[in-house]
């Protein structure tokens, strides 16, 4: 049974179909990639995926469960998390604060223990605190755990807002550009914790990104869109040597 199974997906907007008839499958333990050009589709399946749009027809199932047309916090209670194309971070609030306001969906105990700071409730929100060092330190952000949120440099924004998907403990990551604004060096890096985070904590993966180069050298499994329509799937070399994805992206057939 697949972690995901997208089926026949498509949305219009009025007259604009914005995704068609799009389908795949992705296994526990896959580092998936979604590629295509601007405008192909890309983050509207991952916003009809964590319920942000409801599908004009089409299926979504997670571990079998349907979950089309879901509201976004029921997913991300599901097991599905994700992060955004434009950084969303709590600005104000500190490094470590911001992943552990994302453990806080798992949280145990009742909202009045919380806010008369029972004992149960402070020994929880101090495991909290403990799992969210840990995320950081394997997002190598345990040094700014204490600066604000806002004060990091762009790609260090990008492991961050990784690093509180992560604390919701999702069994599928979903990654919206993760390597926008990096330089080659902390793509490079990303890609090693990606890897990490799907060997060392058993997360499956999808990717969105523009950077062709980190996505081939990332996923196992790539499927392509164009004008909201998939065109290709395969391992990247197979991807990388298909004419339409060719043309997709140099607007010129081989």
């Amino acid at each position: 049974m697949s972690v995901l199974d997208v089926q026949n997906l498509t949305i219009r907007f009025g007259g604009l179909v914005a995704v068609n008839n799009v389908s795949f499958q992705i296994e526990q333990g896959d580092l998936f990639g979604l590629i295509g050009p601007n405008g192909a589709g890309k983050t509207t399946v991952f916003n009809m995926v964590t319920g942000v749009y409801r599908p004009t027809s089409g299926s979504v199932k997670f571990n079998g469960r349907e979950i089309t047309g879901l509201s976004p916090n029921r997913v991300a209670g599901l097991g599905i998390c994700r992060t955004f194309q434009n950084i969303r971070l709590f600005s104000a609030l500190s490094v470590l604060e911001n992943v552990v306001i994302g453990a806080y969906l798992r949280h145990r105990t009742s909202l009045f223990s919380a806010l008369t700071y029972l004992p149960p409730a402070c020994k929880e929100t101090e495991r909290l605190k403990n799992e969210a060092m840990r995320l950081l330190e394997v997002m190598d952000l345990s040094n700014v755990a204490d600066a604000r949120s806002a004060d990091l440099p762009y790609g260090k924004q990008r492991r961050l807002e990784i690093a509180r998907a992560m604390a919701t403990q999702p069994e599928l990551l979903l990654l919206d550009e993760p390597a926008a604004g990096m330089n080659p060096q902390e793509k490079e890096d990303l890609q090693k914790t990606v890897r990490r985070l799907r060997d060392e904590f058993g997360k499956t993966v999808l990717v969105i990104e523009h950077d062709m180069r980190f996505v081939m050298n990332l996923c196992e499994k790539i499927v392509v869109l164009d004008h909201g329509e998939e065109i290709a799937f395969g391992p990247p070399e197979q991807i990388r040597n298909d004419p339409k994805v060719i043309e997709a992206y140099l607007g010129e057939p081989v």
